[in-house]
């Protein structure tokens, strides 16, 4: 029988008070990796990750000194980017792969933050990011071997086309009220659309960055819009089913998976160029982009791509037809763990899952 697959994870990934892209990505993975028949054994691991105090760190030295010599490691970048030390020792003796959700060292103002992860990623057997961009920034700024990194984009799960209404007045952003989300500028551009006909919904944690879930919380009262704190399963749908257009305003994504998200109902986007989100969103062949794509911490540019959306029948006519279109386009779950699952056979070269 094959050795076991060792996934270490934050503690919580399963936590529906605290959905993330990275959780749900690490859940599924395990899911499927499982069920293509390697055994897995699943790690969760307390501590203040990407802020570990030494208790934390000897917390995941204790779990990887556990593992037998030639057993098979998959550590979230979560984790491992935080404690080059334990993934040095681990890849002397254990096949060493790091799933990168965000680099730390991306955005990060202390050089030592990217000096960590480097050395962490740089003595994995492998690195599988989820998205081209990510593997690109990593080869470039860490100078890590790009037959190392691997991409395992995350699936999606086809649902049911929102009818959307006529106006397409019904606007939703699905992820924690943060100033990293870009929730300020979201604030900002909306308060430029006064004279329009729209109705907003924030879906996501008010815990993450409390002073900006606060200052967006005020700002919602007597106005168009309301926050409903992070959703999950039937309540989630139906915030997406009742949506016609996903506003994404992020400061920083790797790729972004509400945005296929929404695609994989029929919902177009409007997001912020940055990182994989344009990878995320995609083209296609006959309509164009599902979306419209403007810069960063520009309340002006997402304020007039909205005004576009909210007055122009005819584009979002065009957009809604490239939403359905690209919707047919998204890779699966089945794909990802496939992705996953031919880097553990790569990683594992003494044959410990053969």
């Amino acid at each position: 029988m094959s050795r076991p697959v060792h996934v270490v994870m934050p503690a919580g990934v399963r936590d529906p008070a605290r959905p993330s892209g990275g959780n749900a990505y690490d859940v599924r993975v395990c899911a499927g990796l499982a069920a293509r028949g390697r055994p897995v054994r699943e790690h969760e691991v307390q501590g203040a990750w990407p802020h570990p105090d030494p208790a934390d760190t000897d917390r995941l030295a204790t779990v990887v000194g556990s593992l037998l010599d030639g057993d098979v490691l998959l550590v979230d970048g979560l984790v491992a980017s935080t404690a080059p030390e334990v993934i040095q020792l681990a890849s002397d003796r254990l096949h060493v792969l790091v799933l990168v959700h965000m680099p730390l060292g991306h955005g990060s103002p202390a050089p030592e933050v990217a000096e960590r992860e480097r050395r962490g990623l740089a003595a994995a057997d492998l690195v599988v990011v989820t998205s081209e961009w990510t593997q690109e920034w990593l080869v470039d700024a860490y100078r890590l071997d790009p037959h190392r990194v691997r991409v395992a984009v995350p699936g999606t799960d086809l649902a049911p086309v929102s009818p959307g209404s006529a106006a397409g007045s019904r606007l939703l952003t699905v992820g924690p009220v943060s100033r990293a989300k870009g929730h300020c500028t979201l604030v900002a551009a909306l308060g430029r659309l006064g004279d329009l006909d729209w109705r907003f919904d924030g879906v996501g944690s008010l815990t993450v960055d409390p002073e900006t879930a606060a200052d967006v919380e005020r700002w919602a009262v007597g106005r168009r819009a309301r926050l409903t704190g992070p959703l999950v399963g039937p309540s989630l749908e139906a915030a997406y089913a009742s949506a016609d257009l996903l506003i994404h305003p992020s400061r920083a994504e790797t790729y972004g998976m509400v945005v296929p998200e929404a695609l994989a109902r029929g919902i177009p986007v409007v997001a912020t160029d940055v990182g994989g989100t344009r990878e995320a969103l995609g083209t296609t062949e006959r309509f164009g982009r599902p979306g419209m794509l403007v810069p960063p911490d520009d309340a002006g540019a997402l304020a007039t791509a909205l005004r576009r959306w909210l007055t122009d029948d005819s584009l979002r006519g065009q957009l809604r037809a490239a939403a359905v279109e690209r919707r047919r386009q998204l890779p699966t779950w089945e794909a990802t763990v496939a992705a996953v699952d031919d880097a553990l056979s790569t990683a594992s070269l003494a044959g410990a899952l053969s």
